[in-house]
């Protein structure tokens, strides 16, 4: 039995803007008269840690999505799909930034960044729908890197059970009004790459 219109994973490491992307969420959910629940991780975030969030909309349990559930895995980052791939159902729908974060390790010769195509094989052979996109180029097209998140919610508002204009008003309630247009041509090229 099904406990939520829609369940989302939403992974990266901090900085990433993993929580904005939630709360854009949260409030736009919240102008459409459905219920929300949501829980958040970022420990370490700071220092490049993982940030995982699990986003609920039209739920009435539990704020986390259990292993298998989610209808929705958002990546901010690669390796963070691969971590976090447990979360999503084999019917959901992966969204991944193809544009790696580089761990200390890496940057410093001791380890080495898994090739891409080791990292979505594994996501493909588990889920039905991998989309694979280098969004912070989009971003970087708009006119901001930082922007990459936005990029990522445009891509994911074509799966999620919320009007367009909401979320696009939500954002304007979470980005300071001189980034605005930047996140609005992000989100557009986000939504543009999935369509």
């Amino acid at each position: 039995m099904r406990t939520s219109e829609c369940d989302m994973v939403i992974v990266g490491v901090g900085g990433q803007g993993v929580i904005l992307i939630s709360d854009v969420l949260g409030r736009a959910a919240v102008m459409a008269g459905k219920p929300v629940c949501g829980a958040e991780t970022h420990g370490m975030a700071q220092r490049g840690g993982s940030v995982i969030n699990h986003t609920r909309i039209g739920c009435r349990f539990s704020p986390m999505v259990a292993s298998g559930g989610a209808d929705l895995l958002v990546a901010l980052e690669p390796a963070e799909a691969l971590r976090f791939a447990q979360f999503l159902s084999p019917t959901g729908v992966a969204l991944v930034n193809t544009r790696p974060v580089l761990p200390s390790t890496v940057t410093s010769g001791k380890a080495e960044y898994p090739p891409l195509k080791d990292i979505l094989a594994p996501l493909r052979a588990h889920s039905s729908k991998v989309i694979a996109m280098n969004a912070t180029a989009l971003a970087e097209t708009a006119g901001s890197a930082q922007a990459m998140n936005v990029v990522m919610l445009g891509a994911l508002s074509r799966y999620i059970p919320l009007a367009e204009d909401l979320v696009l008003e939500a954002l304007s309630q979470v980005v300071p009004p001189r980034f605005l247009e930047i996140n609005k041509k992000a989100f557009a090229l986000g939504k543009a790459e999935v369509e």
